[in-house]
């Protein structure tokens, strides 16, 4: 139930329906995130999820241990709906619910039943003992639309039925009766009963001023929505102006180029025609030297040929004469002309580049502020670098993949295929596997302009080799002496138990920088793990053992020293704050409340030195591994336990003192030898699957696998984490 009713009495039926079975609600149970349903349709519901998630907005809900019962039932669409109810009262004819008409029509409503009475029924009502103090409400009131607060049920203490809740005791956090006062919350150390009202007038207070937060985040936000939509008004405008601008501008383009067609054809054409008159020319020359030559040819040959003797002396004189007048001629015969071919001044393929630069979409992104993280790369593996856009005046800005232009070339200068996807507002995600190892060179364009710090150089190292080597040896900061204990919190970061500092330091999981930290005084800290809510929650053996729980700050919240615990080793939180604590003095594990008090402790009697602890709630499991059995052991959270997977020795699939344990998003499960060094990845069955790695002789204790995919390893005796690339 999520609408607001803006008058007590001015609502709909709508907003006394279930959103399940589309009927009034029936024991209506409000879900942690505040929507409202059936305790049936609830229940139904829960059979069909594990996790339980909410109809309506679909966040995950823990149920109590009591399951819907232990809900909180939602008393204001109870008097809504009881209000309802009453108010059919006052129309005609509607009978009386106790002698059901026999006596006349209703003409009033107990508030405390919840029942219409008619006038015999409600003298009656007044006159027996148990009933004579209920609150009625006359058909007048009920006609007039007024005094809705009064049709509100009366609530009764469980153990005392006679007796209504008239006080809250704040230190058990429960709604009680007189007799409850006297009996279980007698005032004193460990109870405080005040009267409920008093108690709600401050509870209203301090809600009054969270509707005041409220009131001022909605108003903010119904801003942004009509900054949003007032942009949103101008995005088909924007995109029709630039549509018009750029094919004018194109067009311009065309024509420049048509018109330089133009002109090159009709340079052709008159050098063509240029030529071809001069080839003419010489043409006819030579045919009129051809045609004088010919003649006295045929003259001379006739003369030789048939002449007499008379007429050779004759005109064999003018003969020679004439033949050798035309032979001592020397005719130019040369055409003086070459072909002659178009030239292309500027190559295709170069002015297709420059085409690449015929204009582009002006955004308000500044490349000189655009910022690249290139994320730790790895032979074989798809590896990411992501791209964020910013404008101006430094905010994240819009942007597509189409503007975004990547050229990556390995060590040999041969381009690696890029994948780009825009992941989020101003940040587009690029992506790549290379095939070879070292420097590879990557070029990152903006509206064809480079940004700022491009070229990047990208350094690709084989699986075997750590990509990211957080610390060294020292006390200062950003150095670790010991580490035991690794976790990532919700940030991302790596959270590290700095056991010979005696503190917690919080790194960079992108460059290893430390981040913050925190000392832990007289405490020899061992595990280390980060709750839904960002607290960092650490184990201690020694001097001062127990679980401490700090906040993001390092403020110490709470410590935890319940008389079950000897000797926390690992700790693992569930969604709901309850705690998993291996013991290795008790030589089992705790199941703990959030204040630490103990659900039950677990063992199947053949742990012998239970180590560090992963969670699988989907599976309701835990899982531990066992130092000294060299095996790992799997209990659910009953208690019950269910298998073993490893043994003794450093073949595939066994261990050689199993330390750190985690879980990738497929369950299976990865764990760290510290003897051998071995990282390898079992199913959620237990069955061998493969060796990720193995860490350089530093002793791994705690693991931790990134949201990205890579593995954190605390090398106790190479005082470092090292991070190695999973999937």
């Amino acid at each position: 139930m999520a609408c607001k009713v803006e008058d007590s009495t001015d609502f709909d039926d709508q907003f006394l329906t279930c959103p399940v079975c589309m009927l009034h609600f029936q024991d209506p149970k409000v879900l942690p995130c505040l929507h409202t349903f059936c305790k049936k349709c609830l229940e139904e519901w829960a059979t069909k999820q594990q996790p339980l998630e909410c109809p309506t907005c679909r966040t995950q809900v823990s149920l109590p241990d009591q399951g819907v019962d232990g809900l909180r039932t939602n008393f204001y669409v109870n008097k809504l709906l009881d209000f309802a109810a009453a108010k059919k009262g006052t129309e005609p004819g509607v009978p009386c619910q106790v002698c059901e008409g026999g006596q006349g029509e209703a003409k009033s409503w107990c508030t405390d039943c919840a029942v219409l009475l008619c006038e015999s029924c409600t003298a009656m009502h007044r006159k027996i003992p148990a009933t004579r103090d209920h609150e009625l409400v006359s058909q007048d009131v009920m006609k007039a639309n007024e005094g809705v607060d009064r049709f509100q049920r009366k609530r009764h203490c469980h153990k005392h039925k006679n007796q209504e809740l008239v006080f809250y005791c704040e230190s058990c956090n429960a709604l009680v009766c007189t007799a409850c006062t006297v009996i279980d919350h007698r005032p004193g150390k460990n109870h405080d009963p005040a009267e409920i009202a008093t108690v709600a007038q401050k509870k209203k207070e301090k809600l009054r001023e969270l509707l005041q937060g409220i009131d001022l985040r909605l108003k903010e936000m119904q801003e942004s929505i009509d900054e949003v939509d007032k942009k949103m008004s101008k995005l088909i405008p924007s995109k029709d102006a630039a549509t018009t601008q750029a094919k004018a501008y194109f067009r311009q383009l065309a024509d420049i180029l048509q018109k330089r067609e133009k002109e090159i054809l009709s340079q052709i054409d008159e050098q063509c025609r240029v030529d071809g008159k001069a080839l003419q020319t010489k043409k006819e020359a030579i045919e009129f030297e051809l045609a004088g030559l010919t003649s006295a040819q045929t003259f001379c040959q006739q003369a030789v040929e048939h002449g007499s003797d008379v007429h050779i002396l004759e005109v064999g004189n003018q003969v020679h004469t004439r033949v050798e007048t035309l032979l001592a001629k020397q005719p130019d015969l040369e055409s003086n002309w070459s072909e002659f071919q178009f030239v292309e001044n500027t190559v295709v393929a170069m002015f297709e580049g420059k085409a690449k630069n015929l204009g582009g979409l002006e955004t308000d992104v500044d490349v000189s502020k655009c910022k690249v993280v290139i994320k730790p790369s790895v032979q074989g593996f798809r590896c990411f670098a992501e791209l964020t856009t910013v404008n101006k005046s430094g905010c994240m800005s819009f942007t597509n993949s189409k503007a975004v232009k990547t050229t990556l070339k390995n060590p040999f200068g041969k381009n690696v295929q890029t994948w780009l996807q825009i992941k989020s507002d101003g940040v587009c995600e690029m992506s790549y596997i290379p095939k070879v190892t070292g420097n590879h060179r990557l070029d990152v364009k903006v509206n064809t302009q480079q940004v700022a710090g491009s070229p990047f150089y990208v350094n690709v190292q084989s699986r075997d080799t750590p990509v990211l080597t957080i610390g060294k040896e020292g006390s200062g900061v950003g150095e670790l002496k010991g580490p035991v204990g690794v976790a990532v919190d919700e940030d991302g970061n790596i959270a590290v138990v700095d056991q010979g500092n005696r503190r917690v330091q919080i790194f960079d999981a992108d460059n290893g920088q430390s981040l913050k930290c925190f000392p832990v005084d007289k405490a020899t800290l061992f595990d280390i793990v980060a709750d839904s809510n960002g607290n960092v929650i650490v184990t201690s053996v020694a001097p001062n053992l127990g679980v401490k729980c700090y906040s993001k700050e390092g403020e110490l919240l709470n410590t935890l020293k319940p008389d079950c615990m000897k000797n926390p080793l690992g700790v693992a939180v569930l969604k709901d704050d309850r705690m998993v604590v291996a013991d290795r003095e008790r030589k089992s594990c705790l199941l703990l409340q959030p204040d630490g008090s103990l659900i039950r402790e677990i063992s199947n009697g053949e742990l012998q030195k239970p180590w560090l602890i992963a969670v699988n709630e989907s599976r309701d499991l835990f899982l531990v591994t066992d130092f000294d059995a060299h095996k790992v052991f799997v209990f659910d959270l009953e208690g019950e336990f269910k298998f073993s997977f490893g043994e003794k020795g450093q073949d595939e699939g066994q261990f050689e003192s199993p330390s750190g344990i985690t879980l990738d998003q497929a369950g299976n499960v990865i764990v760290v030898n510290l003897r051998d060094s071995r990282v390898q990845v079992f199913g959620p069955d237990g069955i061998f699957i493969r060796t990720v790695v193995t860490v350089n002789n530093g002793n791994p204790c705690g693991i931790a696998l990134t949201p990205d995919g890579y593995i954190a390893v605390a090398c106790f005796r190479r005082h470092c984490v090292e991070m190695y690339r999973y999937c």
